[in-house]
């Protein structure tokens, strides 16, 4: 939680709390359901919470946008962020089951209104969306194809409607593909802990 204030000291008592209770939702739900690496779960707050909110650094979601989290796995980075911006409309969707039984649980026991998990693949949604946020669950090619047509065409936030694709490596010949469409922002610039040293932000623009 230290990590998180520290990047985020202006969050609300009623944030902090929420924030306080994922490590003790995680642990208790990760035991039955296996969604982070078991040596993994005691750093929840670097590694995924932080790591989540990176986005937010990039681009503070105005009130009333609507984002998608493909892959969402258990929650990541769809439900830190949702605690983050509770103005803003988040949809998590992950193809396996178990892992959206455990957003559902985490989100409502967090208090998060502004959530809805559903098992389904990207392809299949008939919504539109301001943003679309993923933690490299592929490469970035293949993802943009899960993802076309996606995206509501006015844009309202600082920046315009597209993709926030978190990524680590060397990511060159991925970004190739989109045709200089993609701007590739550096965690490292936002947080100072080693763990973010080759983690990336990477936003294509819609298109």
């Amino acid at each position: 939680m230290k990590a998180i204030l520290k990047h985020f000291p202006d969050l609300t008592p009623k944030q902090i709390q929420q924030f306080e209770q994922c490590m003790p939702l995680y642990m208790h739900w990760n035991e039955q359901i296996n969604v982070i690496s078991r040596k993994d779960i005691e750093h929840l707050y670097e590694h995924h919470i932080l790591h989540s909110l990176a986005i937010a650094k990039v681009v503070p979601f105005k009130p009333q946008s609507k984002i998608l989290d493909v892959g969402t796995g258990g929650g990541f980075p769809g439900i830190p962020l949702a605690i983050l911006f509770p103005e803003v409309n988040f949809v998590l969707v992950d193809s396996i089951g178990k892992k959206i039984k455990v957003v559902k649980e985490v989100a409502a026991a967090l208090g998060l209104t502004n959530v809805r998990a559903m098992q389904i693949r990207a392809e299949e949604l008939e919504e539109k969306f301001d943003f679309i946020v993923s933690r490299a669950v592929t490469t970035l090619p293949e993802f943009m194809t899960w993802i076309r047509n996606k995206y509501s065409v006015k844009s309202f936030n600082y920046i315009n409607n597209g993709l926030l694709y978190l990524k680590g490596g060397d990511i060159k010949d991925e970004i190739a593909s989109v045709k200089g469409k993609a701007k590739i922002y550096n965690i490292s610039d936002f947080f100072e802990e080693e763990f973010f040293q080759t983690k990336k932000v990477v936003y294509v623009k819609r298109f």
